[in-house]
This record gives structure tokens, C-alpha cells and sequence, in this order.
């Protein structure tokens, strides 16, 4: 079952409101506990670029945790350097210094093993989390170049140390594998409780360098994918379109089928939504030979990351991110060699300026005119 609660700004008054009238989410919190919140804290931002999880938020759930007798722990692993110093930069530019919780500077990095795991057998992970009696996953509704939409399910890739992500981008290429990959770090994690901070959500160039939008509601929900999936409909994005809501519906993890009515009216129909992948000539050819043709014409139509050079600054973050290493710098603008990119996005995600847009190359557009 999915909650939904208007929440016309990031006032106090307006999200301790919206809180407040989801409190009965919060009845298995007990004196004693600690209570570890995961916000989506992608990079070090101002709260009003709707990149991140907002600080008035997470400050009326901290206090109502507190006045449950919880102790609350807030952290999230940017991608970058997983050091105290570069937390602290992060905490202090997201905002989050006056919500009232311990903020977290345990850098350790622990080992975790999930042998039920679809792909994720044994895997890396920020070590804070396992001081906790309860996790809240508290993820910000975005649009994403690589997932499409970044809510509930993609808000835990977190859990992995920043240094180590481009190792998981590496390691799992393709779009589907990426998804089993974070619904496998979903079922290990287990969460508590899933909100979704949509009061001002992103819509294009996500996760990072998009615009923000009104949307005006605060979300909960029990079960992530339940989450997601009501998430991408208030989008205007189809399941098909979501990898990681593709991978839930395959191992049946989605529980609540049906929209709620009541939120219809909040329904976006002309949201910037990063493009597509085709599947237009996914059956080509019968057996193996349709496969390798499907997979060689969707290399030329998939959406790529391409470079808006006007926006671009030189710094060379994309290049020193790039996971498959297929970007260079040459005079002091990016290469992006075709053939070694994986199609990751890390470079869109984290390029400060917004210089690298996911889009679909000029062939694609004209075949699927």
C-alpha cells in the first residue's frame, strides 16, 4: 500500500504537517532504537536543486523519531570520496545541519553477504548501517539518464562506498543487470519504511543537472517497488520504461497494481523524461540471430551521453569518474570513445555543470519517427 500526503513547500509548518499525517507508517519505532535515515545525498547541493532529499523534511522525521525515544542517525555515500571531510562538505552544503540528527561520519566499509542474491552474491557496503536497528530509505524523485527514474529502489545504491561505484557500473553494463543488482541491494537492506520526498521533484537532465518541478506530495509506502511504481505513473513514465521496475515485476515483488485515484489530479503529462530505450527491433530476426541483431541495432539507437560543450568547464571529473575509462581530455574538453562506453551515465550524473546530457543519437530519432 502506498500513502500519499500534499505538501505545498519545504516550510516547517508544511512538511511537519505532511509528516505528521503519515505517522501511523512509523508505529514499529520503539524507545531505544537507532534509526538510520538514508537520504539521497548525491552530491554536495543546495536544497533548492531539487538533487537531494530536503533538509525540512528530514528535520520533522527526526523529530518525530526523537519524540518516539529513537536515536537517528542520517548518511548517505555520494559518489566521489567516501572520507569524513568530503561528508561533512556534503551535509553542510545539502543543508543538513540544523535537522536535529547525528549526522553520519562512520566511513567504514563492511562486507556483506547475500547468497539469495540474484546477481549480488557478496558485495561492499558503508558499515553505518549496521549500527542500526531500522533503516528509512528517504529518496528524492528524479529522473535519471541510466534508470530513468531514480526513487525508492535506486536511492539504496547509496549503501555502496563512493570510491566502489564505478567498480558496480563496470561490473554490470547492461541496464536489466544494473536493476537485479539494486533490487538485490532492496531485499538485503530491508527498509522499515520508503518516503519519497516529490514536493519539488526534477525532470530532465537528472539526477544531478536537471530542472525542478512542482509536484507537491510527500510519499511512504511499506514496500519499495509498490513506491516506485506509483512514483513513475505521477512521471508519466511506463514500467517498461524503468529497469529497475521491470526487474521488481519479474520476481513479482510488486504488491499494489492499482493507482490510487485520488492522485490522478497530480498526474504529470508534460515532464521532461530522459529518452527512452528502443526495443523497436527486439524481435528482428528469429533465435540467436535476432538477439545479435537486436543488440547491434540497439547500440546504434540507445541513448548515449553527449556533450553540450558551451556548458562545459574543462574540470575532468567526467574522465576521472568514467568507470570503463572510454573518456579522455583533449584541450580541456571530454573524448567520449564509443566503443568503450558502457552506457553507465556516471559521467552525466556527476558533471558539475550539467555538460553531458543522456540523448538519443540522430539515426534513433529518425528510425523511430
Amino acid at each position: 500500500m502506498v500513502h500519499a500526503v500534499p505538501c505545498t513547500d519545504y516550510s516547517p509548518q508544511s512538511c511537519e504537517t505532511a509528516l505528521n499525517a503519515l505517522a501511523d507508517t512509523l508505529d514499529w519505532v520503539r524507545p531505544g532504537m537507532t534509526v538510520g535515515i538514508k537520504a539521497n545525498l548525491v552530491h554536495a547541493a543546495a536544497p533548492e536543486a531539487a538533487a537531494t532529499t530536503h533538509p525540512a523534511l528530514l528535520k520533522a522525521l527526526t523529530r518525530m523519531l526523537h519524540q518516539r525515544g529513537a536515536r537517528v542517525i542520517i548518511g548517505d555515500s555520494p559518489g566521489g570520496l567516501y572520507t569524513a571531510a568530503y561528508l561533512q562538505r556534503v551535509y553542510h552544503l545539502c543543508g543538513l545541519e540544523d535537522t536535529g540528527a547525528e549526522l553520519n561520519l562512520d566511513v567504514s566499509i563492511a562486507q556483506a553477504s547475500y547468497p539469495e542474491g540474484k546477481v549480488l552474491k557478496s558485495f561492499p557496503c558503508t558499515g553505518w548501517l549496521n549500527q542500526c536497528d531500522a533503516i528509512i530509505n528517504f529518496c528524492k524523485l528524479k529522473t535519471h539518464g541510466m534508470m530513468a527514474m531514480t526513487g525508492a529502489v535506486k536511492n539504496l545504491f547509496g549503501t555502496i562506498p563512493g570510491t566502489i561505484k564505478p567498480e558496480f557500473h563496470f561490473r554490470f553494463p547492461e541496464p536489466m543487470d544494473f536493476a537485479d543488482m539494486l533490487v538485490d541491494l532492496q531485499l538485503y537492506w530491508k527498509p522499515r519504511l520508503h518516503l519519497a520526498d516529490a514536493v519539488m521533484i526534477m525532470e530532465g537532465n537528472g539526477p544531478t543537472a536537471g530542472t525542478p518541478h512542482f509536484l507537491g506530495l510527500v510519499l511512504a509506502s511499506r514496500n519499495p517497488f509498490d513506491l516506485d511504481q506509483v512514483c513513475a505513473r505521477l512521471m508519466g513514465l511506463k514500467p517498461e520504461q524503468i529497469p529497475t521496475q521491470q526487474a521488481a515485476l519479474a520476481r513479482g515483488l510488486v504488491q499494489t497494481p492499482d493507482f490510487p485515484e485520488e492522485l490522478l489530479p497530480y498526474c504529470q503529462k508534460d515532464l521532461k523524461l530522459p529518452p527512452a530505450k528502443s526495443t523497436l527491433f527486439r524481435s528482428l530476426l528469429p533465435g540467436k540471430a535476432g538477439v545479435l541483431a537486436g543488440k547491434a541495432i540497439a547500440e546504434l539507437i540507445s541513448p548515449r551521453p553527449t556533450l553540450v560543450p558551451e556548458r562545459c568547464i574543462g574540470c575532468g571529473k567526467c574522465s576521472s569518474l568514467c568507470p570503463a575509462h572510454a573518456i579522455e581530455m583533449k584541450d580541456k574538453k571530454p573524448r567520449i570513445r564509443r566503443r568503450q562506453c558502457i552506457r553507465c551515465f556516471c559521467c552525466q550524473e556527476f558533471c558539475p555543470k550539467g555538460a553531458l546530457e543522456a540523448q538519443r543519437p540522430p539515426i534513433a530519432r529518425i528510425l523511430t519517427h
